[in-house]
């Protein structure tokens, strides 16, 4: 287990989140996420594939409809 400092803001199935810490339970195994809700301030533990990083323009992170349609301009 590793404590994140500062924690991480993610997107997850519950929307945002804050992630204090990370599990990880070994090769064959997801990383597992330990986030606190920013609405509801619930504790939830999430597996890798659950969550995003959330948008940051600045760092190349857009909206998962732009992300796709940029995608789709490569294969053309």
């Amino acid at each position: 287990m590793l404590q994140l400092n500062p924690p991480l803001p993610l997107e997850t199935p519950k929307g945002p989140a804050l992630a204090h810490f990370v599990i990880d339970y070994g090769p064959e195994h997801d990383l597992c996420w330990v986030c606190f809700q920013d609405e509801t301030g619930e504790c939830w533990t999430w597996r890798n594939p659950d969550v995003r990083a959330p948008k940051n323009i600045t760092m190349g992170r857009r909206t998962d409809t732009a992300r796709r349609k940029a995608d789709l301009r490569v294969a053309e």
